[in-house]
């Protein structure tokens, strides 16, 4: 718990942010024994990308550190309940990205070698086999798929609120509606965190887990975060009568529409619009519906016309190329950050909170997260990552 001083609250480390990230961070830095730990966040916990109705878990990427991370994570979420004591709802329908054209069956091929080397249970499967898992799909439009029936989605709120309550049953601060808005270093090594409350928080270690908004907290500790935001919106259909089948989280990798059991016994529907400029606007609107539609004719013709119900709109916190940011800066004290998934922190979550504590405590983390600095965009890479959605 923190301790207060003229100089304003003491704390061992202070955590901004208390979506999936900070609130992983948080848990497993309490878990190794570091319980003086202050978590800041501006809103609600979850109240920014962490908050979407339900998220996917997965292994299917086709970079090492990807994997692994999801891995990691994947085994994580199956053990959530009995560990943290939560239901999440996690479904384990399986990820199925739905392949059109030749020339990307090569490299899905090449992804899931690397995923089975690594302890995946995942496979090309042929049109048929797709359909057979997925009956929305049109078996005339396929080539193949990519099959990996241990994935699926869960509810990333309710991971986020696990977490934080089992890191402040252990002796945690968490502190919401509180707006960071400076970061000053002072004294030998010290952070003087300030809030929008006027407190401050003194401490040696900060770390930046503030998802789409990374940029800016970077910026206050001279540290740069090539972070932007992104809306993403996705739509539900009301519950369907008959009720569908059982499908697999379903991507035409095309295209990037994809489709999922909701929770309310209809569809959830969604894609990435390209019309779309980086931004904070959470509007929710259905000016993408019609390219979603048009997608669904291609590859699974009867959702084309599915009844939308409503809709949902968050925030992607996009890097150059796609990837997070796992790392420690030094602008004069511990600065260390978890940010940028591109669309998949909340699957990654629970490896990425292992990471950054064994970074803190100067252990090798379990996953070499070192591709993920922030400083690799000093120089030219071609790091790239074929499972974004």
């Amino acid at each position: 718990m923190s301790t207060s001083t003229p100089l304003g609250h003491r704390a061992e480390v202070v955590v901004i942010g208390g979506g999936i990230m900070g609130a992983s961070i948080a848990y497993h830095l309490a878990r190794a024994g570091i319980t003086d730990v202050t978590v800041l966040e501006a809103g609600e916990v979850a109240c920014g990308s962490s908050g979407k109705p339900l998220g996917g878990v997965r292994v299917q990427f086709s970079d090492r550190a990807n994997i692994e991370l999801g891995l990691r994570s994947l085994h994580a979420y199956g053990r959530f309940a009995e560990e943290i004591g939560k239901d999440i709802g996690l479904r384990r329908v399986g990820y199925l990205f739905a392949l059109r054209d030749p020339a990307d069956v090569a490299p899905f091929e090449a992804s899931i070698a690397l995923q089975t080397e690594l302890g995946a249970v995942s496979r090309v499967v042929g049109a048929d086999e797709a359909v057979t898992l997925c009956p929305y799909l049109d078996a005339s439009r396929l080539i193949a798929a990519a099959w990996s029936p241990g994935d699926g989605f869960a509810r990333p709120a309710d991971a986020v609120r696990g977490y934080l309550d089992a890191a402040s049953a252990l002796g945690v601060t968490v502190r919401t509606g509180t707006r960071v808005v400076g970061i000053d270093r002072v004294g030998a090594c010290q952070a003087l965190v300030r809030t929008a409350d006027g407190h401050r928080y003194r401490s040696p270690a900060v770390v930046c887990a503030t998802g789409a908004w990374s940029r800016a907290v970077g910026e206050m500790a001279g540290v740069l975060l090539p972070v932007d935001p992104l809306r993403r919106q996705i739509a539900f259909t009301p519950p369907l009568r008959p009720a569908p089948p059982r499908v697999p989280f379903t991507i035409d990798f095309s295209t990037t529409a994809y489709f999922h059991p909701s929770e309310e016994g209809g569809l959830v529907l969604g894609m990435s619009d390209s019309s779309e400029t980086t931004g904070f606007d959470r509007a929710v609107t259905d000016t993408w519906h019609a390219g979603l539609r048009d997608a669904l004719s291609v590859f699974a013709p009867d959702l084309a016309s599915a009844p939308i119900a409503r809709g949902w709109a968050g925030l992607y916190e996009m890097t150059p190329d796609c990837n997070g940011l796992i790392g420690e800066a030094d602008p004069g004290f511990r600065f260390l950050y978890a940010a940028g998934f591109s669309g998949h922190g909340f699957l990654q979550g629970p490896a990425v909170g292992e990471s950054v504590r064994d970074l803190y405590v100067g252990r090798t983390p379990a996953v070499d997260v070192s591709c993920f600095d922030a400083r690799r965009f000093e120089r030219p890479t071609a790091r790239t990552e074929l499972g974004i959605i």
